[in-house]
């Protein structure tokens, strides 16, 4: 009995210590790549085979240095397959440098300032009786909200995202991967 007592309080306490950050959690693959808290946001994306479209972005609306530094930043990262969904045409479009302001546009308004955990999306969200409003970097809103286990995320156009994988940590912030490129 005593056994079984002190395995459930020590599991408990892990389980306290792990979703209260004091002890570490191992970050989740993304793009078949390990992706590690010690790096930053560029430097983690760069590394997923999932998000080249949205590196190369970044890299076209010149905003490596901004996401490299400090933060803290939550980014929405939409994968490959979601820049691919967009209208033919539109990513190249883009990215050619006469179109560097809306791409810039289109791209901050996937982050939001501060490190929102999935924690403290949940919050909010549950907060919010279902529904969460943040202000992105774009100066635009974005709606999170639930659907079952999910969390989706609304644009100001009416699209929405589900995250695929969450609680990407970063040493200055935390990606949350995104199945649809969110739209101002």
């Amino acid at each position: 009995m005593k056994t079984i007592k002190r395995n459930v309080l020590g599991s408990l306490a892990l389980a306290f210590l792990m979703t209260s950050g004091l002890v570490a959690q191992k970050n989740p693959m993304v793009g078949g790549a390990e992706m590690s808290p010690k790096k930053n946001i560029v430097e983690n994306a760069s590394n997923s085979k999932d998000h080249t479209t949205l590196v190369a972005a970044v890299k076209a609306a010149d905003l490596v240095e901004t996401l490299q530094g400090e933060g803290p930043f939550t980014v929405f990262a939409p994968t490959n397959a979601a820049f691919e969904e967009l209208p033919e045409g539109t990513v190249k479009s883009l990215l050619k440098p006469e179109n560097k302001e809306k791409l810039q546009a289109v791209l901050t308004y996937h982050v939001v300032a501060g490190k929102w955990t999935a924690q403290e999306v949940m919050g909010a969200i549950k907060k919010g009786n279902g529904k969460a409003v943040v202000k992105t970097v774009q100066g635009g809103e974005l709606t999170l909200m639930t659907e079952g286990e999910k969390v989706k995320i609304k644009d100001g156009q009416g699209n929405v995202a589900t995250v695929t994988i969450a609680n990407v940590m970063q040493s200055n912030g935390v990606i949350h991967v995104i199945d649809t490129v969110l739209l101002p």
